[in-house]
């Protein structure tokens, strides 16, 4: 099926870390500065505002192994999962309003929902 994708952005999952105490390194360290956290659907973010491209860079509180994974975003997200699958990708599972994938890499990433398609890096068109 038709649809745009692109990088959304990195995700810094932070293992039982409150969000506002790991964007407050990330903020230092990368240069950014950090919002205050905030819940969402049962979970803990902090974004961290000033990344090129206009990339989501954003710190999350997580229960599993601490680590750093990327969001593509889509305006279709079903079509793209199917489309990383072809690739070689599988499912590891829906998650709230998003894809959690994994690459034949090991590498997990989410496919989420297109924030706005005006805005950032200009996104791929796929058939």
């Amino acid at each position: 099926m038709a649809h745009r994708s692109r990088l959304a952005g990195f995700i810094i999952d932070c293992h039982t870390t409150p969000a506002d105490e790991a964007a407050a390194f990330w903020s230092a360290a990368l240069g950014y500065r950090a919002q205050p956290a905030y819940s969402e659907d049962g979970a803990e973010y902090a974004d961290l505002v000033g990344a090129p491209a206009g990339l989501n860079v954003e710190v999350q509180r997580v229960e599993h192994a601490s680590r750093v994974h990327l969001d593509i975003e889509s305006d279709d997200i079903d079509a793209e999962a199917a489309r990383l699958e072809a690739l070689g990708a599988r499912r590891i599972g829906f998650v709230k309003r998003w894809w959690v994938m994994e690459a034949p890499t090991g590498h997990r990433f989410c496919i989420v929902r297109m924030r706005d398609g005006q805005e950032g890096a200009p996104a791929n068109h796929w058939d």
